[in-house]
């Protein structure tokens, strides 16, 4: 499989914006950028390749530098891969619901049609009704996993089907992989030159305020999104305080583990409310929840101060509410209100 091959043609053909000091690599009196000289520590452009972040974000995952890519939040790196390869009013995506919500809206963005083969009943995901769906205009496959907003780690075997059996880009969004026990796809990258592995710092890494989105693929795909992006996408507060998050992998850990205590906490009390149909298995830092009548629960609880996700439109997902883990005074202060709430049969 040729990367090149599968881009758009005038993507192929694209010159890229380049700054000069950053071609010739040149230090000393900066007179190219028309920048204030007046030193404050923000008043040169920021790195555009973010070289200390990704060396940062590469021994972290025993990858080579080259194979990360940071965007300025996961949409930015996602919407980028649908415009690198996918022809407006003539290419297609594939995404399987109940799943992230900005695939589609992505796809609608830069006029790509986004096909749908849903996941099965229980949220598994069945590879073969993937492939049958894939035509000769789908360019991209988009796999949630722990997917969202289902909680659930989807099957290493299924993924793997599809990224043997597809000539296109796979997209594997891995946002809530650090509290999963599940192994990652990065181990498959240099297996699969096809293969997009999307990460951020929204979730275990506390940095959803950053906007900070971290993708892991070839050097060929990763070649083609530093073409295509903004030159200064990430600014300089950005990827220093990236760096520093990074660095403090002990708090991170303490942290997800405080989460995964207080996740399981939060399933056993939910778990004794009458008005609790069904709590799904979950891998992530939340839990899709069945209620008897999720949206009374939902204004209940808005009415006190708390905001959940009514996630009942989704398929397979009538009356529910992802309930995402909070502190353990949140989550005490949650229960509370649920044991207060009487529900009308």
């Amino acid at each position: 499989m040729k990367i090149e091959n599968l881009l758009r043609n005038n993507i192929r053909a694209l010159k890229p914006y380049k700054a000069a000091r950053h071609d010739l690599n040149a230090k000393g009196i900066l007179l190219d950028a028309n920048e204030s000289p007046f030193e404050n520590g923000y008043n040169r452009y920021p790195d555009p390749y973010q070289k200390q972040l990704k060396k940062t974000v590469a021994n972290l995952k025993s990858v080579k530098s080259e194979q990360v890519f940071i965007g300025n939040g996961s949409d930015e790196t996602l919407d980028l891969l649908i415009r690198a390869f996918c022809e407006p009013n003539t290419d297609n995506v594939i995404i399987m619901p109940p799943t992230y919500g900005m695939y589609e809206v992505l796809a609608n963005i830069n006029a790509v049609e986004c096909i749908k083969a849903p996941l099965n009943k229980d949220f598994s995901l069945d590879a073969e009704r993937v492939l049958v769906a894939v035509n000769s205009r789908t360019k991209i496959i988009f796999i949630c996993s722990p997917n969202n907003p289902t909680g659930n780690s989807l099957s290493d075997s299924e993924i793997n089907k599809v990224l043997e059996n597809f000539n296109g880009i796979v997209v594997v969004d891995e946002a809530y992989i650090d509290f999963s026990n599940a192994k990652s796809t990065i181990q498959l990258l240099n297996k699969f030159p096809n293969l997009f592995v999307n990460q951020t710092l929204s979730k275990a890494y506390a940095g959803a305020g950053l906007r900070l989105g971290i993708g892991f693929s070839s050097v060929e795909i990763i070649h083609v999104l530093n073409t295509i992006k903004p030159p200064y996408n990430i600014n300089s507060l950005t990827q220093s305080t990236g760096i520093d998050l990074l660095k403090n992998e002990s708090e991170i850990q303490a942290n997800i583990n405080l989460i995964n205590a207080e996740k399981k906490r939060l399933y056993a009390e939910l778990f004794k409310l009458p008005f609790v149909v069904e709590i799904f298995p979950s891998e992530a830092n939340f839990w899709l929840v069945r209620f008897k009548n999720a949206e009374d629960i939902h204004k209940s609880l808005i009415n006190n101060g708390i905001i959940t996700r009514n996630r009942s439109h989704e398929l397979y997902c009538e009356n529910t509410l992802r309930i995402t883990v909070g502190t353990t005074e949140e989550n005490t202060q949650l229960i509370n209100c649920l044991n207060q709430i009487k529900i009308t049969e």
